[in-house]
Protein backbone atom coordinates (compact mmCIF):
# COMPACT_ATOMS: atom_id res chain seq x y z
CA UNK A 1 0.00 0.00 0.00
CA UNK A 2 1.28 3.45 -0.91
CA UNK A 3 1.18 6.33 1.60
CA UNK A 4 -0.88 9.31 0.38
CA UNK A 5 -1.09 12.54 2.37
CA UNK A 6 -4.24 14.64 2.14
CA UNK A 7 -4.10 18.25 3.37
CA UNK A 8 -7.55 19.22 4.69
CA UNK A 9 -7.37 22.44 6.74
CA UNK A 10 -10.76 21.93 8.37
CA UNK A 11 -13.03 18.91 8.38
CA UNK A 12 -15.90 20.45 6.46
CA UNK A 13 -18.56 18.16 5.00
CA UNK A 14 -17.63 18.91 1.37
CA UNK A 15 -13.92 18.25 2.00
CA UNK A 16 -14.57 15.05 3.93
CA UNK A 17 -16.41 13.49 0.97
CA UNK A 18 -13.13 13.57 -0.96
CA UNK A 19 -11.08 12.46 2.06
CA UNK A 20 -13.46 9.56 2.58
CA UNK A 21 -13.10 8.50 -1.05
CA UNK A 22 -9.29 8.34 -0.74
CA UNK A 23 -9.57 6.42 2.53
CA UNK A 24 -11.51 3.65 0.76
CA UNK A 25 -8.86 2.94 -1.89
CA UNK A 26 -7.41 -0.52 -1.23
CA UNK A 27 -4.00 0.53 -2.59
CA UNK A 28 -3.60 3.54 -0.28
CA UNK A 29 -2.59 4.24 3.34
CA UNK A 30 -4.09 7.63 4.02
CA UNK A 31 -2.54 10.28 6.27
CA UNK A 32 -4.13 13.66 6.94
CA UNK A 33 -2.55 17.04 7.63
CA UNK A 34 -5.01 19.47 9.19
CA UNK A 35 -5.56 22.35 11.57
CA UNK A 36 -8.46 20.41 13.06
CA UNK A 37 -7.65 17.64 15.59
CA UNK A 38 -8.12 14.01 14.60
CA UNK A 39 -10.96 13.74 17.14
CA UNK A 40 -13.16 15.87 14.85
CA UNK A 41 -13.11 13.21 12.13
CA UNK A 42 -16.25 11.06 11.87
CA UNK A 43 -15.53 7.75 13.68
CA UNK A 44 -15.89 5.56 10.58
CA UNK A 45 -13.50 7.69 8.56
CA UNK A 46 -11.06 8.03 11.45
CA UNK A 47 -10.73 4.25 11.59
CA UNK A 48 -9.45 4.27 7.98
CA UNK A 49 -6.83 7.00 8.53
CA UNK A 50 -3.36 5.63 9.14
CA UNK A 51 -1.95 8.86 10.63
CA UNK A 52 -2.82 12.48 11.39
CA UNK A 53 -0.54 15.49 11.81
CA UNK A 54 -1.79 18.83 13.07
CA UNK A 55 -0.33 22.18 11.96
CA UNK A 56 -1.34 25.78 12.62
CA UNK A 57 -1.54 26.99 9.01
CA UNK A 58 -2.29 24.64 6.14
CA UNK A 59 -1.54 27.42 3.63
CA UNK A 60 2.11 27.57 4.76
CA UNK A 61 4.26 25.35 2.50
CA UNK A 62 6.97 25.08 5.16
CA UNK A 63 4.52 23.70 7.72
CA UNK A 64 3.12 21.28 5.14
CA UNK A 65 6.64 20.11 4.29
CA UNK A 66 7.50 19.60 7.97
CA UNK A 67 4.30 17.59 8.47
CA UNK A 68 4.98 15.37 5.45
CA UNK A 69 8.53 14.63 6.63
CA UNK A 70 7.23 13.66 10.07
CA UNK A 71 4.56 11.41 8.59
CA UNK A 72 7.10 9.82 6.23
CA UNK A 73 9.10 8.66 9.24
CA UNK A 74 6.03 6.73 10.42
CA UNK A 75 4.54 5.51 7.12
CA UNK A 76 7.40 5.57 4.66
CA UNK A 77 7.95 7.91 1.69
CA UNK A 78 4.63 9.29 0.43
CA UNK A 79 3.54 8.69 -3.15
CA UNK A 80 1.29 11.76 -3.36
CA UNK A 81 0.53 15.00 -1.53
CA UNK A 82 -2.99 16.14 -2.41
CA UNK A 83 -5.86 18.46 -1.46
CA UNK A 84 -9.05 19.83 -3.00
CA UNK A 85 -9.31 23.47 -1.94
CA UNK A 86 -8.50 26.23 -4.43
CA UNK A 87 -6.39 28.10 -1.87
CA UNK A 88 -4.23 25.02 -1.22
CA UNK A 89 -2.98 24.39 -4.73
CA UNK A 90 0.04 26.73 -4.65
CA UNK A 91 1.20 25.76 -1.12
CA UNK A 92 0.84 22.09 -2.01
CA UNK A 93 2.85 22.54 -5.20
CA UNK A 94 5.65 24.39 -3.39
CA UNK A 95 5.80 21.70 -0.71
CA UNK A 96 5.79 18.92 -3.31
CA UNK A 97 8.75 20.45 -5.11
CA UNK A 98 10.69 20.77 -1.85
CA UNK A 99 9.94 17.11 -1.09
CA UNK A 100 10.57 15.83 -4.63
CA UNK A 101 7.00 14.51 -5.02
CA UNK A 102 5.05 14.06 -8.24
CA UNK A 103 2.24 16.49 -8.99
CA UNK A 104 1.23 19.91 -10.30
CA UNK A 105 4.24 22.25 -10.42
CA UNK A 106 4.35 25.53 -8.49
CA UNK A 107 4.52 27.46 -11.77
CA UNK A 108 1.40 25.75 -13.11
CA UNK A 109 -0.37 26.13 -9.75
CA UNK A 110 0.33 29.87 -9.84
CA UNK A 111 -1.06 30.02 -13.39
CA UNK A 112 -4.36 28.66 -12.11
CA UNK A 113 -4.48 30.57 -8.82
CA UNK A 114 -3.47 34.07 -9.98
CA UNK A 115 -6.36 35.11 -12.21
CA UNK A 116 -4.46 37.92 -13.94
CA UNK A 117 -1.53 35.63 -14.66
CA UNK A 118 -3.98 33.00 -15.89
CA UNK A 119 -5.50 35.32 -18.45
CA UNK A 120 -2.09 36.53 -19.59
CA UNK A 121 -1.03 32.92 -20.22
CA UNK A 122 -4.24 32.27 -22.17
CA UNK A 123 -3.85 35.45 -24.22
CA UNK A 124 -0.25 34.59 -25.10
CA UNK A 125 -1.44 31.17 -26.25
CA UNK A 126 -4.09 32.78 -28.48
CA UNK A 127 -6.98 31.48 -26.38
CA UNK A 128 -10.19 33.50 -25.87
CA UNK A 129 -10.77 35.34 -22.60
CA UNK A 130 -12.11 38.68 -21.42
CA UNK A 131 -9.96 41.81 -21.50
CA UNK A 132 -8.50 42.36 -18.07
CA UNK A 133 -6.06 44.31 -15.92
CA UNK A 134 -4.61 44.28 -12.42
CA UNK A 135 -5.40 47.60 -10.77
CA UNK A 136 -2.92 48.63 -8.08
CA UNK A 137 -4.66 51.92 -7.37
CA UNK A 138 -8.04 53.58 -7.81
CA UNK A 139 -6.59 55.63 -10.68
CA UNK A 140 -5.57 52.45 -12.53
CA UNK A 141 -9.05 51.03 -11.97
CA UNK A 142 -10.64 54.18 -13.38
CA UNK A 143 -8.31 54.10 -16.41
CA UNK A 144 -9.30 50.49 -17.17
CA UNK A 145 -13.01 51.35 -16.94
CA UNK A 146 -12.55 54.23 -19.36
CA UNK A 147 -10.62 52.06 -21.80
CA UNK A 148 -13.03 49.09 -21.76
CA UNK A 149 -16.34 50.74 -20.85
CA UNK A 150 -18.99 49.64 -18.38
CA UNK A 151 -20.06 47.20 -17.17
CA UNK A 152 -16.88 45.68 -15.73
CA UNK A 153 -16.24 43.01 -13.13
CA UNK A 154 -14.03 43.42 -10.05
CA UNK A 155 -12.68 40.46 -8.10
CA UNK A 156 -9.68 39.42 -5.95
CA UNK A 157 -6.52 38.44 -7.80
CA UNK A 158 -6.67 34.98 -6.23
CA UNK A 159 -10.42 34.47 -6.00
CA UNK A 160 -12.55 31.36 -6.22
CA UNK A 161 -16.04 31.13 -7.66
CA UNK A 162 -18.02 34.36 -7.33
CA UNK A 163 -16.87 35.27 -3.83
CA UNK A 164 -16.10 39.00 -3.49
CA UNK A 165 -16.93 39.44 -7.18
CA UNK A 166 -18.90 42.50 -8.27
CA UNK A 167 -20.42 43.81 -11.46
CA UNK A 168 -19.85 47.56 -11.76
CA UNK A 169 -21.99 49.74 -14.01
CA UNK A 170 -20.80 53.28 -13.25
CA UNK A 171 -18.01 55.44 -11.88
CA UNK A 172 -19.93 55.65 -8.60
CA UNK A 173 -20.08 51.87 -8.24
CA UNK A 174 -16.39 51.62 -9.11
CA UNK A 175 -15.59 54.15 -6.38
CA UNK A 176 -17.65 52.14 -3.89
CA UNK A 177 -15.86 48.93 -4.90
CA UNK A 178 -12.46 50.57 -4.46
CA UNK A 179 -13.53 51.67 -0.98
CA UNK A 180 -14.72 48.15 -0.12
CA UNK A 181 -11.76 46.35 -1.71
CA UNK A 182 -8.99 49.00 -2.01
CA UNK A 183 -6.53 48.27 -4.84
CA UNK A 184 -2.94 48.52 -3.58
CA UNK A 185 0.46 47.54 -5.00
CA UNK A 186 0.67 44.64 -2.53
CA UNK A 187 -2.96 43.57 -3.09
CA UNK A 188 -4.17 44.57 -6.57
CA UNK A 189 -7.74 44.07 -7.71
CA UNK A 190 -8.55 42.06 -10.83
CA UNK A 191 -10.73 43.92 -13.34
CA UNK A 192 -12.38 42.37 -16.39
CA UNK A 193 -14.72 43.43 -19.12
CA UNK A 194 -18.21 42.10 -18.51
CA UNK A 195 -18.90 39.28 -20.95
CA UNK A 196 -22.52 38.74 -21.93
CA UNK A 197 -23.93 35.39 -22.99
CA UNK A 198 -24.76 31.98 -21.55
CA UNK A 199 -22.49 30.95 -18.69
CA UNK A 200 -21.29 27.36 -18.44
CA UNK A 201 -18.71 25.21 -16.74
CA UNK A 202 -16.29 22.79 -18.33
CA UNK A 203 -15.06 20.07 -15.97
CA UNK A 204 -12.24 18.01 -17.37
CA UNK A 205 -9.56 15.42 -16.66
CA UNK A 206 -6.06 15.33 -18.13
CA UNK A 207 -3.82 12.27 -17.82
CA UNK A 208 -0.15 12.49 -18.83
CA UNK A 209 -0.87 15.66 -20.81
CA UNK A 210 -3.72 14.17 -22.82
CA UNK A 211 -7.47 14.87 -22.60
CA UNK A 212 -9.17 11.97 -20.80
CA UNK A 213 -12.74 13.14 -20.09
CA UNK A 214 -14.94 16.23 -19.89
CA UNK A 215 -18.38 17.43 -18.80
CA UNK A 216 -20.37 20.54 -19.67
CA UNK A 217 -22.87 22.31 -17.41
CA UNK A 218 -25.11 25.31 -18.07
CA UNK A 219 -25.96 27.96 -15.48
CA UNK A 220 -29.33 29.69 -15.27
CA UNK A 221 -28.62 32.49 -14.64
CA UNK A 222 -24.95 33.33 -13.90
CA UNK A 223 -23.81 33.23 -10.24
CA UNK A 224 -22.97 36.93 -10.41
CA UNK A 225 -26.53 37.81 -11.45
CA UNK A 226 -27.89 35.60 -8.67
CA UNK A 227 -25.83 37.49 -6.10
CA UNK A 228 -27.13 40.81 -7.46
CA UNK A 229 -30.79 39.75 -7.31
CA UNK A 230 -31.75 38.05 -4.01
CA UNK A 231 -35.07 36.74 -5.38
CA UNK A 232 -33.43 34.60 -8.11
CA UNK A 233 -33.02 30.86 -7.58
CA UNK A 234 -29.87 29.49 -9.22
CA UNK A 235 -30.04 26.34 -11.35
CA UNK A 236 -27.37 24.19 -12.97
CA UNK A 237 -28.16 21.82 -15.83
CA UNK A 238 -25.95 18.98 -17.06
CA UNK A 239 -27.42 18.01 -20.46
CA UNK A 240 -27.13 14.35 -21.32
CA UNK A 241 -25.48 14.91 -24.71
CA UNK A 242 -22.30 17.02 -24.65
CA UNK A 243 -20.41 15.53 -27.59
CA UNK A 244 -22.24 17.42 -30.36
CA UNK A 245 -21.09 20.38 -32.48
CA UNK A 246 -22.60 22.93 -30.07
CA UNK A 247 -19.77 22.17 -27.62
CA UNK A 248 -16.99 21.66 -30.14
CA UNK A 249 -15.42 25.07 -29.43
CA UNK A 250 -15.18 24.61 -25.67
CA UNK A 251 -13.79 21.09 -26.07
CA UNK A 252 -11.06 22.51 -28.27
CA UNK A 253 -10.37 25.71 -26.35
CA UNK A 254 -10.93 24.15 -22.93
CA UNK A 255 -8.34 21.41 -23.27
CA UNK A 256 -5.93 23.80 -25.03
CA UNK A 257 -6.27 26.15 -22.05
CA UNK A 258 -5.48 23.41 -19.55
CA UNK A 259 -2.37 22.48 -21.52
CA UNK A 260 -1.25 26.12 -21.76
CA UNK A 261 -1.69 26.60 -18.00
CA UNK A 262 0.41 23.53 -17.28
CA UNK A 263 -1.97 20.78 -16.16
CA UNK A 264 -0.61 17.35 -17.08
CA UNK A 265 -2.55 14.96 -14.81
CA UNK A 266 -5.48 16.16 -12.76
CA UNK A 267 -9.03 17.45 -12.53
CA UNK A 268 -9.95 21.01 -13.57
CA UNK A 269 -13.04 23.17 -13.26
CA UNK A 270 -13.52 25.98 -15.80
CA UNK A 271 -16.10 28.77 -16.03
CA UNK A 272 -16.80 29.94 -19.58
CA UNK A 273 -19.28 31.96 -21.63
CA UNK A 274 -20.92 31.37 -24.98
CA UNK A 275 -21.24 34.89 -26.37
CA UNK A 276 -24.20 35.99 -28.54
CA UNK A 277 -22.09 35.46 -31.67
CA UNK A 278 -21.40 31.86 -30.62
CA UNK A 279 -17.76 32.45 -29.68
CA UNK A 280 -16.30 31.10 -26.43
CA UNK A 281 -14.82 33.31 -23.70
CA UNK A 282 -12.97 31.62 -20.83
CA UNK A 283 -13.54 33.21 -17.44
CA UNK A 284 -11.69 31.27 -14.72
CA UNK A 285 -10.04 27.88 -14.29
CA UNK A 286 -9.19 25.95 -11.14
CA UNK A 287 -6.86 22.94 -10.96
CA UNK A 288 -9.20 21.15 -8.56
CA UNK A 289 -12.53 19.34 -8.45
CA UNK A 290 -15.60 21.60 -8.52
CA UNK A 291 -17.66 22.70 -5.53
CA UNK A 292 -21.39 23.47 -5.13
CA UNK A 293 -22.44 19.78 -5.38
CA UNK A 294 -20.99 19.60 -8.91
CA UNK A 295 -19.07 16.40 -8.19
CA UNK A 296 -22.35 14.82 -7.06
CA UNK A 297 -24.12 16.10 -10.19
CA UNK A 298 -21.42 14.61 -12.40
CA UNK A 299 -21.70 11.35 -10.45
CA UNK A 300 -25.45 11.18 -11.08
CA UNK A 301 -25.02 12.03 -14.78
CA UNK A 302 -22.60 9.14 -15.28
CA UNK A 303 -24.14 6.75 -12.73
CA UNK A 304 -20.77 6.38 -11.03
CA UNK A 305 -18.94 7.74 -7.98
CA UNK A 306 -16.87 10.70 -9.15
CA UNK A 307 -15.52 11.29 -5.65
CA UNK A 308 -13.87 7.90 -5.96
CA UNK A 309 -12.84 8.65 -9.56
CA UNK A 310 -11.12 11.84 -8.37
CA UNK A 311 -9.48 9.89 -5.52
CA UNK A 312 -7.98 7.33 -7.92
CA UNK A 313 -6.77 10.09 -10.21
CA UNK A 314 -5.22 12.18 -7.42
CA UNK A 315 -3.75 9.31 -5.40
CA UNK A 316 -2.86 6.78 -8.10
CA UNK A 317 -2.80 8.73 -11.38
CA UNK A 318 -5.49 6.44 -12.80
CA UNK A 319 -8.72 7.40 -14.55
CA UNK A 320 -11.29 5.51 -16.59
CA UNK A 321 -13.74 7.71 -18.49
CA UNK A 322 -17.36 6.66 -17.80
CA UNK A 323 -20.36 6.85 -20.11
CA UNK A 324 -22.79 9.74 -19.61
CA UNK A 325 -26.19 8.13 -19.01
CA UNK A 326 -28.48 10.90 -17.71
CA UNK A 327 -29.27 14.58 -17.77
CA UNK A 328 -29.05 16.07 -14.27
CA UNK A 329 -30.09 19.38 -12.76
CA UNK A 330 -29.77 21.12 -9.44
CA UNK A 331 -32.01 23.90 -8.11
CA UNK A 332 -30.41 25.84 -5.26
CA UNK A 333 -32.94 27.05 -2.68
CA UNK A 334 -32.39 30.63 -1.51
CA UNK A 335 -34.29 32.24 1.32
CA UNK A 336 -36.56 35.22 0.64
CA UNK A 337 -36.78 38.01 3.20
CA UNK A 338 -34.63 38.87 6.20
CA UNK A 339 -33.71 36.72 9.17
CA UNK A 340 -33.53 32.95 9.57
CA UNK A 341 -35.42 30.20 7.79
CA UNK A 342 -39.03 30.25 8.97
CA UNK A 343 -40.61 27.68 6.66
CA UNK A 344 -40.34 26.05 3.24
CA UNK A 345 -43.44 26.17 1.03
CA UNK A 346 -44.27 24.00 -1.99
CA UNK A 347 -42.60 20.75 -0.97
CA UNK A 348 -45.83 18.73 -1.21
CA UNK A 349 -46.29 19.67 -4.87
CA UNK A 350 -42.67 18.84 -5.69
CA UNK A 351 -42.98 15.45 -4.00
CA UNK A 352 -46.23 14.75 -5.86
CA UNK A 353 -45.10 15.88 -9.33
CA UNK A 354 -41.35 15.19 -9.33
CA UNK A 355 -40.86 12.52 -6.69
CA UNK A 356 -39.37 9.82 -8.98
CA UNK A 357 -36.96 12.35 -10.53
CA UNK A 358 -35.44 13.58 -7.26
CA UNK A 359 -32.20 11.74 -6.46
CA UNK A 360 -30.90 13.94 -3.65
CA UNK A 361 -32.17 16.87 -1.61
CA UNK A 362 -30.89 18.99 1.23
CA UNK A 363 -33.77 21.09 2.45
CA UNK A 364 -33.43 24.30 4.47
CA UNK A 365 -34.05 23.74 8.20
CA UNK A 366 -36.24 25.91 10.39
CA UNK A 367 -34.02 28.40 12.22
CA UNK A 368 -31.14 28.00 9.75
CA UNK A 369 -29.14 31.18 9.07
CA UNK A 370 -28.95 32.32 5.44
CA UNK A 371 -25.75 31.37 3.63
CA UNK A 372 -25.50 34.66 1.74
CA UNK A 373 -24.20 32.89 -1.38
CA UNK A 374 -25.68 31.86 -4.72
CA UNK A 375 -25.86 28.27 -3.40
CA UNK A 376 -28.51 29.29 -0.89
CA UNK A 377 -29.73 27.27 2.08
CA UNK A 378 -30.41 23.96 0.37
CA UNK A 379 -30.80 22.19 -2.95
CA UNK A 380 -32.80 19.61 -4.92
CA UNK A 381 -31.14 17.40 -7.55
CA UNK A 382 -33.20 15.77 -10.32
CA UNK A 383 -32.23 13.22 -12.95
CA UNK A 384 -33.75 11.70 -16.11
CA UNK A 385 -32.44 10.26 -19.40
CA UNK A 386 -34.03 13.15 -21.33
CA UNK A 387 -32.60 16.65 -20.95
CA UNK A 388 -35.97 18.30 -21.64
CA UNK A 389 -37.55 16.49 -18.71
CA UNK A 390 -34.84 17.75 -16.37
CA UNK A 391 -35.21 21.31 -17.66
CA UNK A 392 -38.96 21.18 -17.02
CA UNK A 393 -38.38 19.75 -13.54
CA UNK A 394 -36.00 22.59 -12.61
CA UNK A 395 -38.58 25.15 -13.71
CA UNK A 396 -41.19 23.40 -11.57
CA UNK A 397 -38.91 23.49 -8.51
CA UNK A 398 -37.99 27.16 -8.72
CA UNK A 399 -41.56 28.16 -9.57
CA UNK A 400 -43.15 26.39 -6.61
CA UNK A 401 -40.70 26.20 -3.72
CA UNK A 402 -40.31 29.25 -1.53
CA UNK A 403 -37.96 29.50 1.43
CA UNK A 404 -39.27 32.17 3.78
CA UNK A 405 -36.97 34.05 6.14
CA UNK A 406 -38.22 35.90 9.18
Amino acid sequence: MRPVIFVAPYFLEATLRFVDAVSRLDEVRLAIVSTDPAEKLPPGLRSRVAAHYRIEDCLDPAQIERAVRALAERLGPPARLIGTLEELQVPLAVAREALGLHGLSSEAAANFRDKARMKSVLEQAGLPCARHALARSADEATAFAKRVGYPIVAKPQAGAGARNTFRLDSDEQLADACAHMPPRPESPVMLEEFVTGEEHSFDAVMVDGRPAWYSVSRYAPSPLEVLREPWIQWCVLLPRAVDGPEYEAIRREGFASLSALGLTTGFAHMEWFRKPDGEVAISEVGARPPGAQFTSLISYAHDTDFYRAWARLAALGEFRAPERRYAVGCAYLRGQGVGRVRRVLGLDRIARELGPLVVEAQLPREGQAPAGTYEGEGFIIVRHPETRVVEDALRTVVSNIRVELA
